[in-house]
């Protein structure tokens, strides 16, 4: 298994993993919208996603193996004079269990602290996802509190979880 940084190449490959995961990922995160799961929508997802990892404020990156992307992982809102951003990271259903979170967010912490010479990372985590809370604080992340983000999950407002690291 690879993680690597997204490239606009991958769009036809992306879009057959969203596609793919499409009810796993909605029965445990934000629904997208329906205008992004077509060529166009992803190339445009992957174009906005550089653009703002030129800018610096994203890191964007895919978990590949055997040349199929099995999960994502992103440093978002990158805040280079705060020294922070927020992590987040989604694996394909047919590859859960196997460690690729933890994997996915111990390369997003080394981009963090080593590229991007941050201080700090937080993560946003729905009441209702207790695997990807275990994943954090395995990283070390601890709990700081509620979140003030509510995700729209399954046609349900579900109330998220903060955690910090550093």
């Amino acid at each position: 298994m690879q993680i690597r940084t997204l490239r606009l190449a991958d769009a036809p490959s992306l879009l057959e993993f969203e596609l793919a995961n499409r009810d796993w990922f909605e029965s445990h995160v934000d629904a997208r919208t329906p205008d992004f799961y077509n060529l166009a929508g992803v190339t445009a997802h992957i174009e906005d996603y550089l653009v703002r990892y030129s800018s610096g404020s994203l890191h964007p990156c895919l978990l590949v193996e055997d040349g199929d992307i099995i999960g994502r992982c992103n440093l978002k809102d990158i805040d280079r004079i705060g020294g922070r951003a927020e992590v987040g990271y989604r694996i394909a259903a047919s590859a859960i269990g196997r460690g690729l979170a933890g994997a996915a967010l111990s390369h997003l912490m080394d981009l963090a602290y080593g590229r991007w010479e941050l201080s700090g990372l937080d993560a946003h985590v729905t009441i209702a996802n207790a695997a990807s809370a275990r994943v954090l604080e395995r990283a070390g992340f601890t709990l700081a509190g509620p979140s003030p983000i509510v995700a729209m999950v399954a046609e349900r407002q579900l109330a998220c979880l903060h955690y910090r690291h550093n």
